[in-house]
């Protein structure tokens, strides 16, 4: 189901709690809300659709991927860069890395580990500061 998209930053600025099996309802609702606005977003947080769960969803090329838990291992290749966000209005900078090694669970609760880079690994490390309560 599309969800609204929430706008409030004191909402968007709480850390997200673990997400279980339980929550892969609200993992398909984030993939659908992110298939509805791939004309101008790349990625999602479940926070940015009313749920306080860590559970990102993100376009890595023509795939679209949900990740709950998702935790960086390792970071590597810092740089300074400026970033959009559909929950608020403008630009604003963040500092980035060029390679991430990221650990999840998938819509199975299947566990991954996977070493992103570029454009996808910009757009985890984004979705994955608002799990933490962090607003870019």
């Amino acid at each position: 189901m599309v969800r609204e998209i929430i706008h409030d930053p004191l909402l968007l600025s709480r850390k997200s709690a673990p997400a279980t099996e339980a929550d892969l309802p609200v993992a398909q609702d984030l993939l659908d809300t992110l298939h509805a606005h791939l004309d101008h977003c790349v990625g999602l947080a479940a926070n940015m659709i009313g749920e306080r769960k860590r559970i990102i969803a993100f376009c890595n090329g023509p795939l679209i991927v949900a990740m709950l838990n998702p935790k960086i291992l390792r970071k590597s290749g810092e740089y300074e860069t400026e970033e959009r966000c559909l929950s608020l209005e403008g630009t604003r900078p963040a500092r980035r890395y060029r390679t991430i090694t990221v650990s999840w669970q998938d819509i199975r609760m299947k566990s991954h580990t996977d070493t992103l880079n570029g454009f996808a690994a910009q757009i985890v490390q984004h979705e994955i500061d608002h799990c933490d309560g962090i607003l870019i």
